[in-house]
C-alpha cells in the first residue's frame, strides 16, 4: 500500500529520480468537465523562483536544465494523467525545494474529478507516496507539497495542502511571481518570465512585477 504523506510528517526519498503524477477521472466530460493541470517551482534558499525557467507548467513544460519537466497528458482506464519528471541529484545546488502545485482554471469540481496525486520512482515506476489533495469548492489552485534537500544533502517529500481561490496567478505570486492586472486568463494562456515576472493572459509577454497579490 502506497503511503501517504500527511502535513508535519515528511518521507525520506531514496530514488534519484521521481515522477509527479496527478490522476483525476474523466468519466464526466463535456462542458464544464475539469481539466486539472500540474506544474513546479525551482526554489532557492529564499523560498523563490530564481529566473525565468523556474516555473515549470502548462505553457513553459521545461526547465532550461531539462532535470525537471512536464510530460504530455496522458488518458488511461483509471482517469487523465499530468506528470511532471525530476532528476533530484542533478539539480543545481541552488535549487532547494521543488513546490508542486495543481490547477484547475474552472475548479477541481472534486466530487467528479477525484484528483489524486502520487510520487513514483523515475526508474522503477514504483510508487513511493501519496499527497493529500483535498481542494475546497472555491479552490481553483492548490500547493500539494514539495521536494525538498534534507540536512544530509538526499531528499524529502513534504505535504502542504494549501488552496488558492485566485488559481495558478495567485499561488506563483506567492514565489515571486507578480499577478498582472488584466483581464481573466483563457485556459492555458500564461507565461513565465524573470524573477519578478508576471502571467499576462496570451503570449510569452514578460512584464514588470505587480506585485504580491495573493489569493487564498
Amino acid at each position: 500500500m502506497t503511503p501517504v504523506v500527511e502535513p508535519g510528517a515528511p518521507l525520506r526519498l531514496d530514488a534519484g529520480g521521481v515522477r509527479v503524477v496527478l490522476r483525476w477521472s474523466w468519466q464526466h466530460s463535456g462542458a464544464g468537465a475539469p481539466d486539472l493541470d500540474l506544474s513546479a517551482l525551482l526554489l532557492g534558499p529564499d523560498g523563490r523562483v530564481g529566473q525565468e525557467g523556474d516555473f515549470v507548467f502548462y505553457n513553459q513544460p521545461a526547465h532550461p536544465s531539462g532535470l525537471v519537466r512536464r510530460l504530455p497528458k496522458q488518458r488511461a482506464a483509471d482517469g487523465v494523467r499530468d506528470v511532471v519528471h525530476a532528476e533530484l541529484t542533478e539539480l543545481a545546488p541552488g535549487i532547494e525545494r521543488l513546490a508542486l502545485a495543481a490547477s484547475a482554471d474552472g475548479g477541481f469540481r472534486a466530487e467528479l474529478s477525484r484528483p489524486e496525486l502520487t510520487v513514483h520512482d523515475a526508474a522503477s515506476g514504483e510508487p513511493l507516496a501519496g499527497l493529500p489533495l483535498r481542494p475546497g469548492p472555491r479552490e481553483t489552485a492548490v500547493l500539494c507539497g514539495e521536494l525538498a534537500r534534507a540536512g544530509d544533502g538526499g531528499w524529502e517529500l513534504r505535504a502542504i495542502g494549501r488552496g488558492f481561490t485566485g488559481g495558478l496567478v495567485a499561488l506563483a505570486a506567492e514565489f515571486g511571481i507578480g499577478a498582472a492586472r488584466r483581464p481573466p486568463p483563457t485556459p492555458h494562456g500564461y507565461a513565465g518570465a524573470d524573477p519578478t515576472f508576471t502571467l499576462p493572459p496570451q503570449g510569452p509577454q514578460f512584464l514588470p512585477n505587480a506585485g504580491s497579490g495573493a489569493g487564498t
